[in-house]
């Protein structure tokens, strides 16, 4: 009998999460998805069926963080996975960024992905064994404008991923990171589709001459969390076509 495998992806209620959430239940991975929206994630759960489980919880709730991963794991008995995709952005000149916006930002993407690892991670080490898959973003790779708090952040989870790594590789618990480019998601098509000078901009500069699919995060995040990958931990994958490296 296979072994029954458990992941939790963060923000799994739309967007790339639901993509990954969607890969890793037809791939009959039990799926925990947490976020803030109870309508999406019961969306989801309608959709992707029973391997599909929404837990609602703000993650910016940082008291609570321990008690959650307590109360899952006394549920589902383990976790084998966590994907942090959950994250926040804000587009805003430089000079106008307040101090409570990039502290919020900062918060969310880098604190609450800190400190639902280091619960996870505790549990992973008593069973010598798991994988953490960060999301980063293009904004770690080179400077876009209008994004300091959310470039900040993702450069923090870059570096967070290769500190995580040497310390729990030696644990058994594997730490990676994907950087996608520009994804084709509702949200990101509609800022793109009414802004056609920019989004000639970002075609121009990739190589492979298009936007990427929500799937394509999904089956490199697939990729990092099986044995496939079991000798990779501590890199950042740019999933991007060639953005990254395009001129």
């Amino acid at each position: 009998m296979k072994r029954k495998i458990i992941a939790i992806v963060t923000g799994g209620g739309s967007g790339i999460g639901l993509a990954i959430t969607k890969k890793f239940t037809a791939e009959n991975i039990t799926t925990i998805i947490i976020g803030r929206d109870a309508a999406k994630l019961n969306k989801a759960k309608a959709e992707l069926g029973d391997l599909c489980i929404p837990v609602s919880f703000d993650l910016n709730n940082l008291s609570g963080i321990p008690a959650l991963i307590t109360d899952l794991i006394g549920k589902f008995g383990k976790i084998d996975i966590l994907v942090n995709n959950a994250g926040i952005n804000q587009k805003k000149e430089f000079t106008e960024v307040t101090d409570e916006d990039f502290n919020r930002i900062i918060h969310t993407n880098v604190v609450s992905v800190f400190s639902l690892s280091r619960e996870i991670a505790k549990h992973m080490i008593e069973n010598e064994k798991g994988c953490i898959i960060n999301i980063s973003s293009m904004a770690s790779q080179y400077g876009l404008p209008k994004v300091i708090a959310y470039t900040a952040s993702k450069s923090a989870i870059e570096g967070m991923t290769r500190a995580m790594a040497v310390d729990l590789s030696p644990r058994g618990i594997r730490i990676n990171c994907i950087a996608p480019g520009f994804i084709a998601t509702e949200m990101s098509a509609k800022a793109l589709n009414n802004d056609p000078l920019r989004k000639q901009k970002v075609l121009s500069r990739t190589p492979m001459g298009k936007l990427g699919e929500p799937s394509d995060i999904a089956d490199t995040a697939y990729f990092l969390a099986s044995d496939a990958a079991k000798y990779l931990t501590g890199v950042i994958i740019p999933v991007d076509g060639g953005n990254s490296i395009g001129f």
